[in-house]
Order: C-alpha cells, then sequence, then structure tokens
C-alpha cells in the first residue's frame, strides 16, 4: 500500500501550542489518532481567530471540512506540549489546504503532519462558495 506524504509548505503563517490531555491518550498509553485531529481543530480555531475570524464566519461564508490527511513520526504522551504550525496552501476557486506541523514543543521533534482539505460554504443555501477575496489576498502564495 503506498504511503500518504504531506508536503510542508517553506513557511507558516501561525504557531501555538497544545497540552496534550490525559482524554486524548488512547490504550496505547500515546496520542490517539481521533485526538490529533481534535488538537488540529483547536489549533484551528486559534489561527482563525487571530486574523479576526471563525469556522462560521469567514467574511460572511463558513468553512466546512472535505478532508483529512494525517502522516504520524512519532510518539505523544500525556502532559507533552506541542507547537503546531499553519499554512494556507493550494488555494482554488472554492477551497484551499490547511497543512498542519505538529512538533513536541520541548524536543523539537516532528511528531505528525497533517493536511485538511477547507471548502468555503454557505450555510443558508447548502452550497460551496468561492473563496472570500480578503482571505485569499491574506494567504495566497
Amino acid at each position: 500500500m503506498a504511503r500518504i506524504k504531506i508536503d510542508l509548505p517553506q513557511s507558516f503563517v501561525f504557531s501555538t501550542t497544545v497540552t496534550v490531555r490525559i482524554t486524548d491518550i488512547n490504550y496505547g498509553g500515546h496520542l490517539g489518532n481521533d485526538a490529533l485531529l481534535s488538537i488540529v481543530h483547536e489549533a484551528r480555531l486559534q489561527f482563525l481567530k487571530h486574523y479576526g475570524y471563525t469556522e462560521i464566519d469567514i467574511e460572511g461564508w463558513s468553512i466546512i471540512m472535505a478532508d483529512a490527511a494525517v502522516v504520524y513520526k512519532s510518539e505523544v504522551f500525556y502532559g507533552d506540549t506541542l507547537r503546531i504550525d499553519i499554512a494556507v496552501t493550494d488555494l482554488g476557486r472554492m477551497s484551499c489546504d490547511i497543512v498542519y506541523r505538529v512538533s513536541n514543543n520541548d524536543t523539537g521533534k516532528e511528531v505528525a503532519r497533517v493536511k485538511t482539505g477547507i471548502v468555503f460554504f454557505d450555510y443558508e443555501e447548502r452550497k460551496p462558495v468561492a473563496i472570500p477575496d480578503n482571505f485569499r489576498k491574506t494567504f495566497d502564495e
């Protein structure tokens, strides 16, 4: 089976830290895969807030996640502090990718790469919409 590969961009526009909670730990004694998606969700919310947005209001439109990919690099344990670096890539007409580099903040060791495909969405009309101009200008490579 071919492995998923997530290429990292040359630069990131936002960084934050999240401490691993006991509820993030699975029966194997390390970070659960479901918890990692929750952690990058929290990082995404902090990223959006930093730019004055929320998931339901980016210049009048909302976003929904179309897909997600995760590549694990090393284990994470209870109490570890994770640094999540975020970049916006592959801006299309109605969608973009958000790429996350997750590292152990204490050791600097990379622990995961995550990519989420984001679609801009009009919940009233229940349909995708074009990426707002100011968002595009802010993050267009």
